[in-house]
């Protein structure tokens, strides 16, 4: 008499992660996410290990919680997952502002933004 179980939002071959609150505007951050989509997670994570972008740090982490969801969640191969999505979101916006001349405010914003990573495990061909 207890309730369904909620349907999987990705396929049966697939998993998913995703990080929200990350302290960089998306645009920086997609520049990030262009450098893994399609690649093998391994490569994706040399890539991501010696990027010199402050925010790779923490796209390497989030890739490496999709990995390991693929893994211990989903039961998938870890040797045949490829970075099959990798979107990014926007989040919060700090408004903040500082004197400018003649009486007026210099508006600064400060951008959040989230990411999206979605593992997939292919077949190799033989």
């Amino acid at each position: 008499m207890g309730k369904d179980k909620n349907p999987r939002r990705v396929a049966d071959n697939e998993a998913m992660a995703k990080l929200r609150m990350l302290r960089t505007s998306p645009q920086k951050l997609n520049l990030v996410a262009q450098l893994i989509r399609g690649k093998k997670v391994e490569r994706a994570l040399t890539d991501l290990t010696f990027s010199k972008k402050r925010i790779s740090d923490d796209v390497r982490k989030c890739l490496q919680s999709a990995i390991a969801n693929a893994e211990n969640n989903h039961g998938l191969d870890v040797d045949e997952l490829i970075v099959a999505e990798a979107y990014v979101g926007k989040n919060l916006v700090m408004k903040r502002g500082r004197p400018r001349a003649r009486g007026r405010f210099g508006r600064i914003n400060k951008p959040f933004s989230e990411i999206t990573i979605k593992v997939r495990q292919i077949e190799e061909q033989a």
